[in-house]
């Protein structure tokens, strides 16, 4: 098994694009976990799934109907054949991510496959809410990034063309469930190294996790 480092923290708090750029300069496989499960809640909506039934989700989660692909620049989702992955970036499909995620059947069937990514590579960078505490509890580095609620929705606002009040709204909806759910809420992973990233720019940020990571490996 190779090395990985985690990444968790609450939506947009930057860690989409500080992991894949971390990994990039690590010259590891990244794969944000988040992705499992926006594609399972893409697929169960448009399936027609009951979104109340954590036997059905945990059937689709397991299901051949859907899988999951890393990449480069994105972790991909396929419905069948088809490549689907712009989709489950649309608000109310994280929403339903949000609230099935609360289902321990849903959370069992989904870590498997989330697990075997570190089992096809040398090095992983991990982006999600729990890779840290949960999905990769033995990973060597762990970071939690975190920033002031206003910031955070002004990112999210600006890079999906939302309004900044609906973006606070939901955001904050998003982090009390995430926070407050009794399977694997999210929270800040034992040793983790803490990055507020309010006051920080994307480089800065980078570089300090990037410096971190190479301290505690070497």
């Amino acid at each position: 098994m190779g090395k990985v480092v985690t990444i968790d923290g609450p939506a947009a708090s930057g860690k989409t694009s500080v992991s894949r750029e971390l990994a990039r300069r690590l010259n590891w496989s990244w794969v944000s976990t988040g992705a499992f499960y926006r594609g399972l809640a893409y697929v169960a909506h448009e399936t027609g799934t009951d979104l109340d039934s954590e036997k059905a989700l945990a059937e689709l989660a397991a299901s051949n109907k859907w899988h999951v692909k890393m990449a480069e620049e994105n972790t991909l989702v396929y419905l069948g054949n088809k490549e689907v992955t712009e989709n489950i970036f649309q608000e109310h499909v994280g929403g339903i991510a949000s609230k099935i995620s609360h289902f321990p059947k849903v959370r069992e069937a989904l870590l498997k496959p989330q697990r075997d990514c570190e089992n096809k590579v040398n090095g992983l960078v991990a982006e999600g809410r729990d890779c840290g505490t949960v999905v990769f509890p033995q990973a060597q580095v762990k970071i939690y990034l975190t920033a002031r609620q206003e910031n955070r929705a002004e990112r999210r606002a600006k890079d999906l063309g939302l309004s900044f009040e609906e973006t606070v709204k939901s955001q904050s909806q998003r982090d009390q469930q995430d926070s407050s759910r009794k399977a694997a809420p999210m929270k800040i992973p034992e040793k983790a190294l803490v990055v507020d990233t309010t006051e920080l720019d994307f480089q800065q940020v980078v570089d300090l996790i990037e410096k971190h990571v190479k301290s505690v490996l070497n």
